[in-house]
């Protein structure tokens, strides 16, 4: 049964106040202040839940464990907020490599206008919808090379293959590709060396992953709403990746993708310098994913 949800606004000293109340060391209170002033109360109550204790049947409580300080969750914070940029730095040359080679396969294939025609897709792919949604973006852009084909070229808001692919969203990309026929699934997804089912998966995932990034949600510690499908694969099996609802399983998706397009090694070098301070906790470590001897992981080092 529900029920009336009646807490209190707090103004920051209270918050303060009621954190000190339940264990958590705040530090020097100004310095403390400052950062609930820049950190929203709530976004980091998010990264205190494992610094919580339990009681005697192990529940969480609100209470603090001893020895916890803020400092130690705006630390938990921070390694998040460059873990969140370092992944849509890969999502972003991702979607463009995707865009690409779809746009390329399917004008070269079916020609300027192949996104129009739905004889060129599945019979199961609602492209009417698609299509409607790609039209609406171009009616809105205020993008020149939209306004220059509008402003000098019959059929707006129709668009050549190559400038429709630069008005849709990451999503609206994912359902074109699950749309498509296999065997032209087959040619896009061979480019990334992975089967076109699985790549199908993989971008809806990499979708769902995109939208926290730029909502900036909390990639540490999130249990994943929409799942990689496990690949058979047994590097990608428990015990060597424990499991696939964590970041960990993104991070390796995302490290192949980048590897087979020639990007992957710098990329990771990063992110391993980000994740080895926060993998020494073993608690922080098993929130996202990782194994014990994750620096060691196959597909954390071996090119596909």
């Amino acid at each position: 049964m529900t029920k009336c949800y009646t807490k209190q606004p707090l103004n920051l000293d209270d918050q303060l106040e009621l954190l000190a109340s339940r264990g958590l060391d705040i530090g020097n209170r100004n310095d403390a202040r400052e950062k609930l002033s820049a950190i929203n109360y709530y976004r980091l109550s998010g990264y205190w839940h494992s610094f919580r204790a339990r009681n005697s049947d192990g529940m969480v409580t609100d209470a603090f464990r001893t020895g916890n300080n803020l400092t130690n969750i705006i630390t938990l914070y921070e390694f998040d907020r460059h873990l969140r940029l370092m992944v849509m730095d890969a999502l972003e040359r991702v979607e463009i490599a995707v865009r690409t080679q779809i746009t390329y396969h399917l004008a070269l294939t079916y020609g300027t206008f192949a996104h129009t025609n739905p004889a060129h897709f599945s019979p199961k792919f609602q492209h009417d919808k698609w299509l409607a949604g790609i039209d609406e973006e171009a009616k809105r852009s205020k993008e020149p090379f939209i306004l220059h084909f509008r402003n000098n070229y019959q059929g707006f808001p129709t668009l050549p293959i190559w400038m429709a692919t630069e008005v849709v969203s990451m999503g609206a990309l994912s359902i074109l590709y699950q749309g498509m026929t296999n065997q032209d699934r087959k040619m896009v997804s061979s480019h990334f060396g992975v089967h076109h089912m699985r790549f199908s998966n993989d971008l809806h995932a990499l979708t769902y992953i995109r939208n926290i990034c730029a909502h900036h949600g909390r990639l540490w510690n999130r249990e994943l709403a929409i799942k990689p499908h496990r690949s058979h694969d047994p590097r990608w099996q428990p015990p060597v990746t424990p499991r696939h609802d964590r970041i960990f399983y993104i991070l390796l998706i995302l490290r192949q993708l980048l590897a087979k397009m020639g990007l992957g090694e710098h990329w990771q070098h990063h992110l391993t310098d980000l994740i080895t301070p926060i993998a020494t906790h073993s608690t922080w470590r098993v929130s996202m994913g990782l194994p014990e001897q994750w620096k060691d992981h196959p597909l954390w080092h071996a090119t596909p």
